[in-house]
């Protein structure tokens, strides 16, 4: 068996030599170039703060199986969890997509989705004036301001079920041969207002908007990967996608030996930390590091299975935000600065939920601050399993607002945690959000509201060396009757 190891390993560092660093590099560079076109896209032809201020959304490529390739700089609370909405679509509509067909969804518990708000638009590329077989993807996953249900802003905290938070949508064309379906989108958006005490999504025209320019974003993303295709050829652009994700499995398989080495653990081993939201509702993680016959071998299971029930509130958060957070605590725990995150950072790892506890709810479970609160949880416990810095201020930091005709959310950040070497960072979003807060003018401007304040909460990090972080504190004060919702 250990020759047969050995063999394995060898002919892997074989393949990896094999590829030419130069095209590793320019091919990690294009696809992520590709997001980041699609990013600018999208931020200039929406019409919402939320996504055109706020940049409350992301973009990504993935291979023909839903894999992440490569994705720009966006939210990696969205990123982590994106692959299981492609895979979910891609599985759903089998052989039933064709070349002008855009996808839409947001369910979070069944259909790879993160919070109701956070629609993923998903559009297949094909090889041009062909339909014989899907590609690639490329996907946007933005946050609407409102998509229904009993809070404007779709993010009440009293919420007890998913219904309660919106529209629900798990698979549903956007697009069909190409002929936009706005009757049937508008439907989905509107259905939440048929529930007792619901209301349907309050400016359902910025919503279309929204999505229209998702779908821009998405063909610009096709258009730009039609254009590799015809530089490079359709073998080359896929071996060197399969190269990148690779490179980040070879890179996590290092780290994940090294950090065993360092700790001085047994050749198969475990770490473990806990953490515990407001309520007392604890979250745990078990890690066990397998190191094999070294660093190529090494793998690792990263278990939740003793985290705590499923709560009656809305912090439950969906099995693709616990990924979410592995995936994007896996980069930063990689030396290497340039190397994209992509589905081969989990390609070593395994990752356990239980069914029915607080990271893998059941399917009517309320989820809404799960993705937005639990997230940053859960990164602060593998950050803390790994001994690699403080926590964070545990939340994003939400702010909702709104009437009958409209609704206002956004995230005002927080404080980063110091580490061995670094003082905490004040004032900043952090781990799994990445937007802008909105700008006074922008919101005073758009909405009736007038900003009183906004600085930083002195001492709130509390006392440590290095320095701890220091949280934002906002006030304000509406010049219409509005209902008000924070979670901090």
């Amino acid at each position: 068996r250990r020759r047969g190891s050995a063999a394995a390993a060898g002919a892997e560092e074989a393949a990896a030599a094999a590829v030419d660093p130069i095209l590793l590099s320019i091919f990690s560079h294009r696809f992520m170039s590709i997001a980041e076109q699609m990013g600018k896209v999208l931020q200039r032809t929406s019409i919402s703060v939320n996504i055109k201020e706020r940049l409350d959304f992301s973009c990504a490529v993935f291979d023909a199986t839903g894999g992440l390739v490569a994705n720009a700089p966006h939210l990696p609370v969205h990123l982590g969890a994106m692959p299981a909405a492609v895979r979910f679509q891609a599985a759903h509509w089998g052989e039933d997509l064709k070349p002008g067909d855009v996808l839409m969804s947001n369910h979070p518990q069944l259909a790879g989705g993160s919070h109701l708000p956070d629609i993923t638009v998903i559009t297949p590329v094909f090889m041009p004036g062909s339909d014989a077989e899907v590609l690639f993807y490329v996907a946007s996953r933005g946050h609407h301001a409102d998509v229904g249900g009993i809070a404007p802003g779709s993010m009440p905290p009293e919420s007890t079920t998913l219904e309660e938070e919106g529209a629900g949508i798990i698979a549903f064309k956007l697009v069909e041969d190409g002929v936009l379906q706005d009757e049937g989108a508008r439907e989905l958006l509107s259905a939440p207002g048929r529930l007792p005490g619901n209301s349907g999504a309050r400016k359902v025209d910025d919503n279309v908007s929204d999505l229209k320019a998702q779908v821009a974003a998405n063909q610009r993303g096709v258009a730009l990967m039609h254009s590799l295709m015809e530089e490079y050829g359709l073998g080359t652009v896929q071996r060197y996608m399969d190269h990148i994700q690779g490179n980040a499995e070879r890179s996590v398989r290092r780290m994940l030996h090294d950090f065993s080495l360092k700790r001085g653990m047994e050749p198969t081993d475990s770490v473990s930390a806990a953490d515990y939201m407001d309520d007392g509702t604890r979250i745990a993680l078990t890690v066990t590091i397998r190191r094999g016959n070294g660093p190529l071998e090494t793998s690792a299971i990263f278990d939740f299975s003793d985290t705590d029930p499923e709560v009656i509130g809305n912090t439950n958060a969906p099995p693709a935000v616990a990924a979410s957070a592995v995936i994007y605590c896996l980069r930063c725990l990689l030396p290497a600065s340039d190397l994209p995150l992509n589905q081969g950072c989990l390609a070593p790892v395994e990752i356990i939920t239980r069914p029915g506890t607080l990271l893998d709810p059941s399917a009517h479970a309320a989820v809404v601050g799960g993705n937005v609160l639990t997230s940053q949880r859960v990164t602060d416990v593998v950050l803390r399993t790994f001994r690699a810095c403080a926590a964070s201020n545990g939340c994003m930091g939400n702010l909702a607002f709104g009437d009958a005709t409209l609704g206002y959310y956004e995230t005002i950040a927080g404080g980063a945690g110091a580490g061995p070497g670094w003082n905490g960072a004040s004032g900043v979003h952090t781990h799994m959000t990445n937007t802008r807060i909105t700008d006074p003018e922008i919101l005073e401007t758009y909405f009736p509201v007038v900003l009183r304040a906004f600085g930083l909460r002195l001492g709130s990090g509390g006392q440590g060396k290095p320095n701890p972080n220091t949280q934002t504190r906002t006030r304000t004060r509406t010049r219409t009757r509005t209902r008000t919702r924070t979670r901090t």
